[in-house]
């Protein structure tokens, strides 16, 4: 490949991978300590960064420095926010599902037993449970998606709804009498999580 080539490539390549980053020129240059007008001269093909910029850039858009030389297929760059948008609706379709689950659940509980000529009012325990595994689906997504403080609100809500499931579910088999004790396993379990993610938050930071 000739000079002027694998200028014009690397410089599709910077463009391609700053405006999936959601970035200007001037930020990437600022966080490169270079100028907007070398980022621009870069991304028309004009020069060629040293490999010392080649390494920070491959660093910060995480990816090989060899995916900055080579050539890539065009592919449509998402904007950052209707990216993000998209995985908000991802995110809240999965959350219907595991409600529609529940609904399904209840109904079909509530099918069973009246059949029996019974009808059992545990049958609304689909609802409570629903609820933990909202926030576990939720957690997934924010940890792909590094989603951090919809991850710190999804893990504590998890924590306190999945004690509030036992709870009730003892409490519908009758079994309540000291049984608001296990709450305060929470509070060990919600320290522990806070302290987690303020040292992850930290160890990037240093990073």
């Amino acid at each position: 490949m000739e000079e002027q080539d694998l200028a014009i490539t690397i410089g599709q390549n910077i463009t391609r991978l700053r405006k999936l980053s959601g970035m200007t020129q001037l930020e990437l240059a600022e966080k490169l300590n270079y100028s907007d007008k070398s980022v621009s001269k870069w991304e028309q093909g004009n020069g060629i960064p040293d490999v010392r910029i080649l390494v920070q850039l491959a660093e910060l858009f995480n990816v090989s420095v060899d995916d900055l030389v080579r050539e890539h297929r065009e592919k449509p760059v998402v904007p950052k926010r209707e990216r993000r948008l998209r995985r908000i609706i991802i995110t809240i379709l999965s959350v219907g599902l595991v409600w529609l689950v529940a609904v399904a659940c209840f109904v079909l509980i509530g099918v069973a037993w009246n059949v029996q000529g019974e009808w059992r009012r545990g049958a609304w325990l689909a609802f409570v449970y629903a609820v933990p595994a909202s926030a576990i689906v939720v957690t997934v997504f924010s940890c792909v998606w590094h989603w951090k403080w919809t991850r710190v609100v999804s893990v504590s809500l998890l924590v306190w709804t999945l004690l509030a499931c036992v709870y009730l579910t003892l409490w519908v088999c009758g079994v309540s009498k000291g049984m608001w004790l296990i709450f305060l396993v929470g509070v060990p379990l919600q320290i522990l999580a806070l302290i987690y993610f303020v040292w992850r938050k930290k160890a990037r930071t240093h990073e």
